[in-house]
């Protein structure tokens, strides 16, 4: 186990992400201690109310914006995991700086306080909206890739070394569409943007084991990719919601038909495993004669992710029973899987 005996620290440690993160690590990971770093001091109350005291888990108040108090965070840490964002969509397009000053900056930061402590291992959550963005957050987050892998030729001697996972979107996340299409629900119509909208689809539980297997198996520069299934617009509402009318309504700005995890540019130095492709990084400081990721079988030149060419597809029933584990898991069930308020005002990210 990579993080036992290990001091851990998660960035927006009280997030989707970050909740399931920290339960599946203090249950079977056995780490020295878990920090969970954020800024909203209500959520880390909350956080600390539903796992109880725990003599290793501590809550560190702080924005991945300043950079001082990342470096007294990190101080002792071994292992960073970086999920803290902006990433409503509509809200960065109308608050640019404030996007570029968490995503870009704070990714900087992290980088810089990373080398300065020491710390051996840090792997940053990214999206597939980095890939060929159209929208402000895509852009923010294919800048902070950049930065992340360009921080292993920064570490020097230091050693530190930092790579990526990058997925779609994630089932029942704050923000998705799912309590979107619930809270619409109630009206009998459903808003759909395009009928051919596909993307690819991931779970929480996925999402911390791909995490969790790119710091086993990270030498610090490459991007992690899971091969998961795509979901089509239609077959989602008809899981939520099969007695509704849908009304097309249009692409919003911003918003892609279909999503891309791996391109061919991007395939001409990656390789594929059993359960996730890994982009080898470009640069100088990367051994590709070395074999560090032995096993893997190099892609053909045209090779292309997209969430509308995959070969794994969801069926409306298999995304219902997707959708109720998850409810179960969550413990918010109410007509089906929901979180307690639809917080997304675009069909779909």
């Amino acid at each position: 186990m990579i993080l036992k005996d290990q001091v851990v620290l998660i960035t927006g440690g009280t997030g989707s992400f970050g909740r399931k993160f920290t339960r599946i690590v203090l249950e079977h990971h056995a780490p020295k201690k878990l920090i969970i770093f954020s800024r909203d001091e209500l959520k880390q109350f909350e956080m600390k109310q539903e796992l109880g005291e725990r003599p290793n888990v501590r809550y560190f108040l702080g924005d991945i914006r300043d950079s001082e108090r990342l470096h007294q965070a990190f101080h002792g840490v071994d292992i960073v995991v970086h999920a803290a964002a902006l990433k409503q969509v509509p809200a960065l397009e109308y608050n640019p700086f404030e996007a570029i000053k968490t995503n870009v900056i704070g990714a900087e930061n992290i980088i810089t306080a990373a080398i300065n402590q020491k710390v051996k291992k840090v792997v940053a959550l990214s999206t597939d909206k980095a890939v060929n963005p159209i929208n402000l957050y895509g852009a923010t987050k294919l800048c902070a890739e950049k930065l992340f892998v360009a921080g292993n030729s920064y570490s020097g001697d230091i050693k530190t070394r930092f790579s990526i996972v990058r997925y779609g979107n994630v089932v029942g996340s704050r923000g998705s569409v799912i309590p979107f299409f619930l809270e619409k629900k109630k009206s009998g119509v459903l808003p759909i943007t395009d009928e051919r909208m596909s993307r690819f689809w991931i779970t929480l539980n996925q999402g911390v084991d791909l995490v969790l297997t790119a710091l086993e198996r990270m030498h610090g520069g490459e991007i992690f990719i899971p091969k998961i299934p795509s979901m089509n617009i239609m077959d989602l509402a008809k899981a939520i919601a099969p007695d509704c009318k849908t009304k097309m309504v249009g692409v919003r700005p911003g918003e892609k038909i279909s999503e891309v995890l791996l391109t061919e540019d991007e395939a001409r130095h990656a390789l594929e495993f059993k359960d996730l492709y890994v982009i080898q990084p470009d640069h100088p400081f990367w051994d590709r004669e070395g074999g560090l990721h032995a096993g893997g079988k190099p892609l053909s030149a045209e090779f292309r992710y997209a969430s509308d060419t995959n070969d794994w597809w969801l069926k409306p029933e298999e995304i219902l029973a997707i959708l109720e584990k998850e409810a179960r898991a969550t413990g918010s069930v109410e007509n089906g899987p929901q979180r307690s308020a639809a917080r997304e005002t675009s069909p779909i990210k």
